[in-house]
C-alpha cells in the first residue's frame, strides 16, 4: 500500500516505505498455530454428549478467540499500523491501532543515523537503526528494521542530496566544472573599427 500522498508536499517523494520485519511476526504465527491445535484437541476430548459438552465447547471457543486476539491478531495489526516512511524531505515515523503516535523527522535536522545487528539480526536481514537529531526528542531508535545497513547509507545519501538542493535554492547541483573567466589572448576591436593613433613619446 501507498503512503497518502496528501502528507506529503508538492516536490516530495517517498523513497522507500517500511514496516517492521517480518521476524516479529512469527511469535503471533506460533501462538496462531497453538491456540488453535490446542482448541481443536479439547473440541475432540469434549464430552461426547449433554449440556455439559456445550458448555465445554462454548467456553473453549470463548478462550480461544480471546487469546488469538491477544496474542495473534494484535501483533500484526501493529505490524500493519506501524509505518516508517523515508521520502526525500524527511523521515515519517507513524505507530498505533487505536491511540496514533508519529513523529517527522527532517533531513536537515538529522546530525547521524547508526546501525546496530546483532548475529541473529544479520542472519534474517534485520536491525536497529538509530536517528540522531536536533530537538527535545533528539533520538529515535527504530527496531527490527529490515536491511538497516542499506536503510542507514540511503538516509545519509538523501540527507546529502537534501543539502545540496537547499544550497542552490532548490536546484540540484550545476553539472560540469565550475565557469572561470574567459580563456585566450584579449580580444581586439569590432569588426570595422580600429583603435586610435597612439601620440609618440617625446623626450623634453
Amino acid at each position: 500500500m501507498a503512503y497518502p500522498e496528501k502528507v506529503l508536499a508538492n516536490d516530495e517523494k517517498v523513497v522507500e516505505h517500511l514496516h517492521p520485519h517480518w521476524i516479529t511476526l512469527v511469535p503471533a504465527t506460533l501462538w496462531f498455530i497453538v491456540i488453535c491445535a490446542a482448541g481443536g484437541a479439547g473440541i475432540a476430548y469434549a464430552p461426547d454428549h449433554g449440556t455439559s459438552r456445550k458448555i465445554v465447547i462454548i467456553a473453549i471457543i470463548v478462550v480461544g478467540v480471546g487469546l488469538l486476539l491477544w496474542l495473534s491478531f494484535s501483533p500484526w495489526l501493529a505490524w500493519r499500523t506501524t509505518h516508517y516512511v523515508i521520502t526525500s524531505h524527511r523521515v515519517l515515523i507513524r505507530r498505533g491501532i487505536f491511540r496514533r503516535t508519529g513523529r517527522d523527522i527532517a533531513l536537515s535536522r538529522i546530525s547521524d543515523v547508526s546501525f546496530s545487528q546483532s548475529l541473529w539480526d544479520r542472519m534474517v536481514g534485520a536491525g536497529t537503526l538509530t536517528i540522531e537529531s536536533a530537538g527535545e526528542n533528539g533520538q529515535e531508535n527504530l527496531t527490527n528494521i529490515p536491511r538497516s545497513d542499506q536503510q542507514q547509507q540511503l538516509i545519509n545519501r538523501l540527507i546529502e542530496e537534501d543539502s545540496g538542493r537547499r544550497g542552490y535554492g532548490g536546484q540540484p547541483y550545476p553539472q560540469g566544472p565550475p565557469q572561470g573567466p574567459p580563456q585566450g589572448p584579449p580580444q581586439g576591436p569590432p569588426p570595422g573599427q580600429q583603435y586610435p593613433p597612439t601620440r609618440p613619446y617625446q623626450q623634453h
